[in-house]
């Protein structure tokens, strides 16, 4: 279950009609902070990513998957919007909750590292053309409290 502020930062930033990546970025950096504090580790820093998007989907965030997604992305992303929808969901046993969160402290802490970071964000913008990128940065210019 994400934290308070996280769930108030994303609503903030949908009143302030920010785009879903932007609310959803709330529950990245949550996700990354807590493999900081070692609360849990990840395998990569994609792993990391996933998990906050996935909390972003069940609390409400209307983000699907993207286009060059895989399959069994695609229709995870839809479980978790569905289950964002269905409102009141039945809680994760606490035999299943605790064997995820066993098999993630027992993973590493590097993921969240600023180089780990640094090195996603690179290959990330690679993927993406010049025009898309200006684009991006425009809008980000554009939508910058002043």
């Amino acid at each position: 279950m994400p934290e308070k502020e996280t769930l108030e930062r994303a609503r903030q930033d949908k009143r302030e009609g920010k785009a879903a990546s932007t609310q959803a970025g709330e529950f990245v950096r949550e996700e990354i902070e807590h493999i900081r504090e070692g609360k849990h580790g990840a395998r990569s820093t994609k792993q990391a990513i996933a998990i906050g998007l996935s909390k972003a989907r069940r609390a409400g965030v209307d983000l699907p998957a993207s286009k060059g997604s895989s399959k069994e992305t695609k229709e995870q992303a839809k479980r978790d919007m569905r289950k964002a929808s269905k409102g009141g969901t039945k809680k994760t046993s606490a035999k299943r909750s605790r064997a995820t969160r066993a098999a993630l402290k027992r993973e590493g802490r590097s993921a969240a590292s600023k180089t780990a970071l640094s090195r996603q964000a690179r290959a990330a913008a690679k993927k993406r053309s010049a025009a898309d990128r200006s684009r991006a940065a425009k809008k980000a210019a554009k939508t910058r409290k002043k």
